[in-house]
């Protein structure tokens, strides 16, 4: 366990345990608070967001695996990132939120001052959240904004969700990760966010595991490394019908436009920081096809990896 945290998974939460939660909370002593998947009542619930409202040193927050599990909770959370301004990164993967969750929750995650990084992984979200989403990635530094966006496993997204979500990522002046791993996307919504990408001038990282792709999407996806400048980084394609050519085509280009970076650096006289893969890597065997390539990114603020 990490100094600084309270790490519990899938536990039924005594009061005392509760209570040693708050105590911390309200001591400050606290950086990373997971509960992810424990069972606790709504009254308990409710003193953990008020011991979040009221802390100074809380940077990540993990509610994983359907801990907040009403509309009541959800407006609980709310009120506490309301008054918080510390939290820096927020799980709520696997939350059955729907699109009216996301409205109790979304001014108080639009207007934070310190989130940088969001996973609304699996929450049932559809059309209406994403555009409230979109909201949260400003296309100007003049607004804080999202680095890093998870929407993994949201089958109710359309393609009119999914293309307003394109154009904010083209604009957004400050998202370097985005997973949308386990959507149905397809080759249409593919290449409507390989436009997405070429556009962007901060994106590093785009995750697109199991979504349902072809060698039409990489196709695309090849002639944009090969004839377009961009900051792509790390393109994972693991679990789609793509051919390991075209992976294989894809990933050699990607790391050439690394390598070039890199002696651009060098070049200048500023020290270049050693290669690190992702903190979130995709859970996938040895044997898995991806295109995958390691970057300098250094610690993702998705520190924790498992969902």
């Amino acid at each position: 366990m990490l100094p600084g945290s309270i790490q519990i998974t899938g536990e039924a939460l005594s009061g005392a345990e509760i209570r040693d939660i708050c105590e911390s909370l309200k001591e400050n002593s606290v950086r990373l608070l997971s509960v992810r998947g424990c069972q606790l009542s709504d009254r308990d619930f409710g003193r953990v967001c008020r011991g979040v409202s009221e802390s100074r040193s809380l940077a990540q927050l993990n509610l994983n695996l359907g801990v907040v599990s009403s509309s009541s909770r959800a407006k609980q959370l709310a009120d506490a990132l309301e008054a918080n301004r510390s939290i820096q990164t927020l799980f709520l993967h696997g939350s059955p939120l729907l699109d009216a969750g996301l409205v109790t929750l979304n001014t108080a995650l639009s207007t934070h001052p310190s989130l940088v990084s969001l996973d609304l992984g699996d929450c049932m979200l559809g059309d209406e959240a994403v555009q409230l989403i979109c909201g949260m990635l400003p296309p100007d530094g003049a607004k804080s904004g999202l680095r890093e966006l998870t929407l993994s496993a949201n089958p109710a997204i359309t393609t009119k969700g999914w293309a307003r979500l394109a154009i904010a990522v083209a604009h957004s002046s400050q998202l370097r990760v985005l997973n949308l791993d386990y959507n149905p996307l397809g080759d249409q919504i593919a290449g409507m966010l390989a436009v997405a990408v070429a556009s962007s001038r901060t994106l590093e990282v785009l995750d697109l595991e199991g979504t349902g792709l072809t060698n039409q999407s990489a196709q695309v996806f090849l002639d944009m490394v090969e004839n377009y400048p961009t900051c792509l980084r790390v393109l994972v394609l693991a679990e789609n019908a793509i051919s390991p050519e075209l992976q294989q085509q894809i990933s050699d280009l990607l790391s050439e436009g690394e390598d070039d970076d890199e002696k651009d650096a060098e070049a200048r006289g500023r020290s270049v920081a050693p290669r690190e893969k992702p903190a979130w890597l995709p859970h996938s065997n040895s044997n898995s096809q991806m295109v995958l390539m390691a970057s300098g990114l250094g610690e993702s603020f998705l520190a924790e990896t498992e969902m």
